[in-house]
């Protein structure tokens, strides 16, 4: 009975929201409130509007009300000479980017018209970290609410904007970690506190602040033991906030570890460990049936179930190791759990038990996270090609749908509209 009571919370919660406020929507797993969206759409089908936007950001666009808001950064590149010796101090062997200097701003669209009606500059950064290529330095997604938006940069900064008038109301720049790749983990707005992720490869802690004022409320350090190589200790996962046996509880991935937090307080409520190698996890956690569903990420990538249900601690249900993602989340819908890895493979298990429904390649390379509206479920390429399934234990493609750029963030869907921005634009797109 409980766990048909939190599945029927979740789904009620997302058909009576009217916003897209955080990144994969109004319960943060990926559900639109809409119960139709676009299906077939493209370059000139059923568009509403395209809007170019300037700099580079994978943000996930948010959405209040008539206003659309981004985050995206303004690059400078350092000189060859420049970038190499600032990258001698970089430990990693990823394909990075380095600049001289970075504006980091946020961008306001009109949502009937696709118009820009606000381009905010929030923190001009000198010499910052590089990141990786496949990453920006604009890509956690805002939160929003009614009236403030609140853009997080990772180690560069948090900014509080009042959405009315552009005008930052704070700053919070305290936060100094060494990312890596680039500031991955998206912000989680809980009552009055904006709860994030810092696991850096130098320093790893969850922290939150209050939303008024900016300053921190409360931090706290990962306890698990990790491995002894600081490149295995980072982590970019975002956390999710739900009811866990009547507890209030921050899911959270850290490296090797998964923890639950009280989201008042900061303290541990408890913590599992993966049993294997797990970093830079960007997928965020799905709740649902009585459990809580992640990937590992890398080395290699493992896709847990965690039964939770009357339990004080959770405990491993069942695991997969068969193309599990990287970077998208996973996305559930009742009791089947989907998820598309890096290299577009979609797969869909029994989420109970964890055996194998289907299997099928949509081909291309993902970094976006699957999102689900109206039965239709919506898996968007880095080739710009957005794959449109039915939701159900039978695979079928209804549409296959192309557009000019790549695609990095997840889609918001709200009023039957479908959201998108690639690497060069933002998109409306109307049903047919």
């Amino acid at each position: 009975m409980k766990t048909w009571f939190c599945l029927l919370l979740v789904v009620t919660t997302s058909l009576h929201a009217e916003n897209w406020q955080q990144w994969r929507g109004p319960d943060g797993q990926g559900h639109a409130s809409s119960v139709q969206a676009p299906i077939t759409f493209g370059e000139k089908q059923n568009l509403a509007w395209k809007r170019e936007l300037p700099g580079r950001g994978y943000s996930s666009p948010v959405i209040w009300g008539d206003q659309i808001w981004v985050t995206t950064a303004i690059e400078k590149p350092a000189s060859p000479e420049e970038a190499e010796r600032r990258l001698k101090a970089n430990t990693g062997d990823q394909p990075v980017t380095v600049l001289s200097s970075v504006l980091l701003r946020a961008i306001c669209v009109d949502k009937a018209t696709g118009e820009i009606q606000q381009d905010i500059e929030l923190l001009e950064v000198r010499d910052p970290q590089w990141v990786h290529q496949l990453n920006s330095y604009a890509s956690p997604t805002p939160v929003i609410e009614d009236g403030r938006l609140y853009c997080h940069f990772g180690a560069f900064g948090t900014v509080c904007v009042d959405t009315t008038s552009g005008s930052p109301l704070w700053r919070n720049q305290e936060n100094l970690i060494q990312h890596e790749n680039g500031p991955g983990s998206s912000p989680v707005l809980w009552k009055d506190l904006l709860l994030f992720h810092c696991d850096g490869s130098d320093q790893q802690y969850i922290t939150a602040l209050d939303k008024t004022t900016g300053k921190t409320v409360w931090k706290t350090t990962r306890s698990g033991e990790m491995h002894a190589n600081p490149q295995q200790k980072k982590a970019y996962g975002t956390p999710l906030v739900a009811d866990l046996n009547g507890i209030p509880t921050a899911i959270s991935t850290g490296a090797d570890w998964l923890y639950g937090y009280d989201p008042a307080t900061g303290k541990e409520l408890w913590k599992v460990a993966y049993g294997q190698l797990g970093f830079s996890m960007s997928p965020r956690p799905v709740v649902g049936n009585g459990m809580i569903y992640f990937s590992t990420s890398f080395s290699p990538p493992t896709m847990f179930a965690l039964k939770y249900e009357g339990l004080k601690t959770p405990e491993v249900a069942w695991s997969s190791k068969k193309n599990a993602p990287s970077i998208p989340s996973p996305l559930l819908v009742g009791k089947e759990l989907y998820f598309v890895n890096d290299g577009g493979i979609l797969s869909c298990l029994d989420a109970l038990t964890g055996d194998e429904v289907y299997r099928e390649r949509l081909g291309g390379k993902f970094t976006s996270s699957l999102t689900h509206a109206g039965g239709h479920i919506y898996a968007c390429s880095r080739e710009g090609v957005v794959t449109v399934v039915k939701a159900g234990r039978e695979f079928g493609v209804v549409a296959t749908n192309n557009l000019d750029g790549g695609i990095y963030s997840s889609p918001a869907i709200v009023d039957e509209a479908l959201f998108l921005r690639t690497d060069k634009a933002l998109y409306r797109f109307k049903r047919n």
